[in-house]
């Protein structure tokens, strides 16, 4: 806005007509002013003048060719005209200049799915869903604006029927050949994790935070019992101790397991003492660390013999997990129940403790524990030792190897989407 009008404070006032006519006077001597151009042009647009509302803006995308709000309203007009391509341009102009505008990618979104490009519209409509939602807007109909709802609810359907599909159709040959019944639990959790389902809880102290397969024993605590690779695992003890030994002297191929400080503030407190949670970690995020590996080649050998839930760019999450003295891991929730998180302690001093969905249990040293971490749970150290478990991200027990191999696919792909997604 240009020295001198006071429109702004028109429009703050809901003084429209009033606004819209100090940019008429304004545009009389000062032809180039983008922001009264633009306020002419949605007068325009209201009035239902398209063609002058084009020409005013298309001056303006010339005057200011990187402006996005000019460009996203100059699409409003040439589609108020039929001119549905040039729609399509502007809007795509707008939303690379704007990216994280979530408005503006919707409309190119709207777009592309009218000129065909259905896929590409799928992952434009998801951005626009999840930059909005990241700001707590259209996360429902109080936080959508009224005009705005039928665009955002066409969006959201959109996505779910694409995500619905691509998913039907990803696992379509395991169907084929093993038949749907032995993989209806994987597709109630497509249906869940698109929200075409709701989830209902056996257990109300389950709440997975990403994918929730539906109908397997809910349970804090695993049965040890149910993992049978648990007795020749636990044979190794002594040898993975000694090594962890060797290394606790120093820092080589350890970090921080949160990484910044910010996050550090938000989960972790301290006892009297600054709070550390340190991995030295054998896989992370499903990459396996061969230097670590390499340094204690007894641990990744036992490792490597456990039932592993392994998926790229997501598990299993395996280390060695340093509590310095005094550290507390506040409450939270893991991010699926098709994993089972399994401790084996190997430094246990008093006054430390592991508490999942309010149940308290003690670690002891050479002794496997095995829990669903998406109940509630928090652990501390109160002493002033360290304390040290291996920790590996291992399958639920209860899932079949079909339906392994299946979530394997599902979300593997769901992590591909949302790399494809970011990278808008």
């Amino acid at each position: 806005m240009s020295q001198g009008t006071d429109f702004k404070q028109l429009l703050a006032d809901g003084q429209i007509e009033a606004a819209e006519a100090v940019c008429e006077r304004r545009l009389e001597s000062h032809p180039d002013d983008v922001a009264a151009l633009n306020l002419a042009a949605l007068g325009a647009l209201r009035r239902k003048d398209s063609m002058r509302a084009r020409g005013l803006l298309e001056h303006a995308a010339r005057l200011s060719p990187e402006d996005p709000d000019t460009l996203y309203h100059l699409g409003r007009a040439r589609e108020a005209l039929g001119d549905f391509g040039g729609a399509l341009a502007a809007d795509e102009a707008a939303a690379r200049l704007a990216p994280h505008r979530a408005l503006l990618r919707l409309h190119y979104a709207l777009d592309l799915e009218r000129h065909g490009q259905v896929e590409r519209s799928l992952l434009h409509f998801t951005r626009a869903i999840k930059d909005a939602q990241a700001q707590n807007q259209w996360t429902d109909a109080a936080s959508t604006p009224p005009a705005l709802r039928p665009a955002v609810e066409h969006a959201v359907a959109a996505v779910r029927r694409g995500q619905q599909a691509f998913f039907h159709q990803l696992l379509e040959p395991i169907v084929a050949r093993y038949g749907r019944s032995s993989l209806e639990r994987v597709f109630a959790a497509t249906r869940i994790y698109v929200g075409e389902q709701q989830p209902v809880f056996p257990d109300a102290r389950q709440r997975p935070t990403f994918f929730y397969v539906p109908d397997l024993r809910p349970s804090a605590y695993f049965d040890r019992r149910l993992f049978p690779w648990i007795p020749e695992y636990e044979q190794n003890y002594a040898q993975i101790k000694r090594e962890l030994e060797m290394l606790l002297p120093s820092e080589r191929g350890s970090e921080r397991v949160f990484g910044s400080e910010a996050l550090e503030g938000e989960n972790l407190r301290g006892y009297g003492a600054t709070p550390g949670w340190n991995g030295y970690y054998f896989y992370r995020h499903g990459e396996r660390r061969e230097d670590n590996c390499a340094a204690c080649p007894a641990t990744a050998a036992a490792l490597d013999a456990i039932a592993l839930i392994r998926i790229r760019d997501h598990g299993p999450e395996v280390l060695h997990s340093v509590f310095t003295p005094g550290t507390h891991l506040l409450p939270h929730r893991g991010v699926t129940n098709a994993r089972a998180v399994s401790h084996l302690p190997l430094i246990v001093p008093s006054d430390c403790a592991l508490r999942v969905g309010g149940e308290e249990r003690l670690w002891r040293e050479g002794q496997t524990l095995v829990f669903d971490d998406t109940y509630e749970h928090e652990a501390w150290n109160r002493s002033r030792q360290v304390r040290v478990v291996l920790i590996a991200d291992v399958w639920n027990p209860y899932l079949s190897e079909l339906e392994r191999a299946a979530i394997n696919d599902v979300i593997t792909a769901i992590g591909d989407l949302r790399s494809e997604v970011d990278k808008l």
